[in-house]
């Protein structure tokens, strides 16, 4: 490594800071290319804290005051609404993959690190919590072209029940959470593949799309401790997605630059190859060797400001201007996704220099989960 840990740490709660409002405990803007606060770059910052245990050193009053800004955006139905974003790009008419539901995912993991819950139940949950509505809903998605969206569907309804069941002491929610893993392990599964849906594997671009929706239920089973079916061909699957310059793109991000790969395509084979290293000796050898090379790439997307690019040397948009930043300029989401992929990278690979560092994980539904063999 190039950079240790303690400069990273420094530099990224420096980066952070400078996008906090002053005397608004809690509200940060996305980027500095953006004026307005946003919810989730709150929720990104906590994240981002938590990782390097800096959330710990906040005076409880902070703390309790953040929780309290994030809980002031609460709907009636339980639910998180952003008025900055909501109604407008991607989340126009508030879709299951990347609408509130998705927002209060990660609102919900930010208030775990602070130590606050949800106030208000997840009305919004009525109908999955019935077998019957659960089931119908998972035969309805798209298991073809589009199931990276599916992955985000049923990741967002699958957090929030996990969510119910152990903070709001939800047991209808409990028994949703126990069928809709019992149902991912026998329906739209591949063996041979450990992945989900009917595209061809051996289409680069359909694979990374298949991996991007399969990462998403595997933290659901990460969760609850759910073994995975066929864990060794999972690996064999993941290990495929690494490209030559040692990130997991394959042009779905950047079909200009195929092996320019995005935050998202890197975590979502960075995590689960991490958290299997950790349970299985299965091919262990390449999995650590793809793994050091994971996190030079990783590192490679560092930019000059203190945070992490989704892709150098391109603006983007995570669906909003409000949630945007310039070429060459890092943003709230790729800074938290590749943090974090250098968290888990660091607690697979003890010996490495990210391993000797002692990354905070949070016990919450979500990505920010490290579970010990």
């Amino acid at each position: 490594m190039d950079i240790t840990v303690e400069t990273l740490r420094t530099d990224m709660l420096a980066y952070v800071q400078r996008l906090r409002l002053p005397d608004q405990p809690g509200l940060y803007r996305y980027s500095e290319d953006c004026a307005q606060p946003t919810l989730y770059s709150s929720t990104y910052v906590a994240r981002i804290m938590s990782l390097f245990g800096a959330l710990a050193a906040l005076p409880d009053s902070e703390r309790q005051a953040w929780a309290a800004t994030i809980n002031g955006y609460q709907d009636d139905d339980g639910l998180y609404r952003d008025p900055v974003i909501y109604g407008e790009g991607w989340y126009a008419d508030d879709p299951l993959w990347c609408g509130r539901t998705h927002l209060t995912g990660h609102v919900l993991g930010a208030l775990g690190a602070l130590g606050a819950v949800a106030p208000r139940p997840f009305a919004f949950l009525a109908p999955y919590r019935g077998r019957q509505f659960l089931e119908q809903w998972l035969v309805n998605r798209d298991w073809g072209a589009r199931v990276a969206y599916t992955g985000n569907e049923v990741c967002n309804i699958g957090r929030l029940l996990q969510y119910s069941r152990d903070y709001h002491n939800d047991s209808a929610a409990g028994r949703a959470v126990s069928f809709l893993l019992d149902w991912l392990a026998e329906h739209r599964f591949n063996p041979a593949t450990g992945l989900w849906g009917n595209g061809d594997p051996d289409d680069p671009i359909w694979l990374s799309h298949a991996v991007q929706g399969a990462y998403h239920w595997w933290i659901l089973f990460f969760y609850d401790r759910y073994p995975l079916r066929e864990p060794e061909r999972t690996l064999d699957t993941l290990l495929r997605t690494q490209n030559p310059r040692g990130g997991f793109g394959w042009g779905v991000h950047n079909p200009q630059s195929p092996h320019e790969s995005s935050a998202c395509e890197d975590i979502d084979s960075i995590h689960p190859l991490a958290q299997l290293a950790a349970q299985t000796p299965y091919r262990r050898d390449e999995v650590e060797r793809a793994l050091v090379r994971a996190a030079k790439w990783v590192l490679s997307n560092r930019v000059a400001d203190g945070g992490f690019a989704f892709i150098r040397e391109r603006a983007y948009s995570y669906g909003h201007s409000g949630l945007s930043n310039a070429v060459e300029r890092s943003g709230l989401f790729p800074t938290w996704f590749r943090l974090l992929s250098l968290a888990l990278i660091g607690k697979a690979l003890p010996k490495h220099p990210l391993g000797r560092y002692a990354w905070h994980f949070d016990n919450c539904p979500g990505p920010q989960i490290w579970i010990d063999a």
